[in-house]
Order: structure tokens, then sequence, then C-alpha cells
């Protein structure tokens, strides 16, 4: 698959899925911070933007910010990269 349209569906499935736990911070129904958590790192891996945000906002927290690297390294490695930036980690440069 060529690697635009890969990024245009993995920021498609990221805005969605925030947009979803935005929708389930006030609806009981829906898991609203998994699907949060889970958006904004496809948007990381498809964006140098979102992935230097996640990571100026984690860095307070070192188990999180590990565990959101690790989530972004597997995620690359199942879907491959998708941005411009070869050279990241699955969370920060």
């Amino acid at each position: 698959m060529p690697k635009e349209i890969k990024r245009i569906l993995v920021r498609t499935a990221g805005i969605i899925l925030v947009v979803l736990g935005i929708l389930g911070l006030a609806l009981p129904f829906l898991q609203g911070i998994l699907f949060l958590a889970i958006g904004l790192i496809l948007l990381s891996v498809a964006s140098p933007r979102a992935r230097a945000w996640i990571a100026s906002h984690t860095m307070r927290y070192p188990k999180f910010h590990s565990l959101v690297q690790k989530t972004g390294k597997w995620i690359t490695d199942i879907i491959g990269t998708v941005d411009a930036d070869e050279n990241h980690s699955g969370g920060t440069q």
C-alpha cells in the first residue's frame, strides 16, 4: 500500500478514535480514556507534530512515557512507517 494512503488512513482512524474518546468522556457507555489513548498514539505514528506533543506531555511520567513509546513502536512494527520522519522510535526523537 502506498505510504500516502497509509498515512491518510492512520490519521483518519486516529482522529475518529480521538473524537470517540472525547464523546466517551461524557457518555457512560464509551471508554473515553481508552479511545483517546489509542487515537493519540495512532496520530503520533502518523504525524511528527503529534509525536512531539505527546512526548512533551508524557515526559513528566516516565512509566507512562515508556508505555507510549513501546506502544508506538509496536504499532509501527505492525503497519510500518507512515510519516515523512523515517527515524522516529515510536514516540520520541
